[in-house]
């Protein structure tokens, strides 16, 4: 009988150990988990919109990702604007809008890996557009790049060669200017991987020399005029300088 009864006070303090135990365990998994949240929270940052959508968040290795709306205050002259995009690991990605402090928007732009790629447009405030710009993105998957080699004096390509490609964007394509209010085209600019294409026509565009300004007709005087009326159409006859008439 004494036997028995020392057994069940050992049983009673071996239970209450293993109940002791267990909670000292638990409480110290949920204090590891807490630790674990609250560091996480810490290291990321974000904001809601009003419909609840994630904004402007940054992860744990403090990389931009998702939806970001972002505000350039006016500076030295300048006005002011938004932007709106996608980030994917810290890189511009998609389309981005630009806005004007007022809500104009006033820009669309394309992006790939960060760097600005195909068409990009402009806008006054007014809606109208003013200008185009189109721009070859770095790809990783393609590190070389094709490119033509131009005659000298003219635009026809003679060759091509390998190069390495930038890796950054460049012009490339073709880019426009519009009249505001009437979208009249003014001007435009053709590049080819960062470097303007040659204009096969700019050679009207090139203003005359001294020795050619020289060679302008000189205005025919009456009397000159009345001496060819005269003699048109006789041969081996030399003007003279003389007006008198014959």
């Amino acid at each position: 009988m004494k036997l028995n009864r020392i057994n069940y006070v050992w049983l009673i303090k071996i239970k209450f150990f293993i109940m002791n135990y267990l909670k000292v365990h638990k409480l110290l998994l949920t204090s590891i988990t807490l630790l674990l949240f609250l560091t996480s929270g810490f290291a990321q940052s974000f904001k809601r919109t009003a419909d609840g959508d994630t904004l402007n968040y940054t992860d744990a290795k403090k990389l931009k990702q998702g939806k970001w709306v972002i505000r350039v205050e006016p500076l030295r002259g300048n006005d002011g604007y938004e932007e709106e995009g996608i980030y994917k690991n810290d890189k511009k990605e998609g389309v981005w809008r630009l806005y004007s402090l007022e809500g104009d928007i006033i820009g669309v732009e394309n992006f790939k890996l960060g760097g600005k790629h195909a068409l990009q447009q402009y806008y006054t405030y007014l809606g109208d557009l003013v200008k185009e710009e189109n721009w070859k993105g770095y790809d990783p998957e393609t590190p070389y790049d094709t490119i033509p080699v131009y005659g000298s004096g003219n635009n026809e390509i003679v060759d091509f060669k390998i190069v390495k490609a930038e890796q950054y964007s460049v012009k490339h394509g073709e880019w426009r200017w519009y009249e505001p209010g009437t979208s009249r085209l003014v001007k435009t600019e053709k590049y080819d991987r960062g470097a303007l294409e040659k204009d096969p026509n700019a050679f009207a565009l090139i203003p005359k020399t001294a020795s050619e300004e020289k060679k302008k007709e000189i205005p025919k005087t009456a009397e000159m005029l009345e001496w060819e009326k005269k003699n048109k159409g006789k041969k081996n006859v030399i003007r003279d300088g003389r007006t008198y008439n014959n």
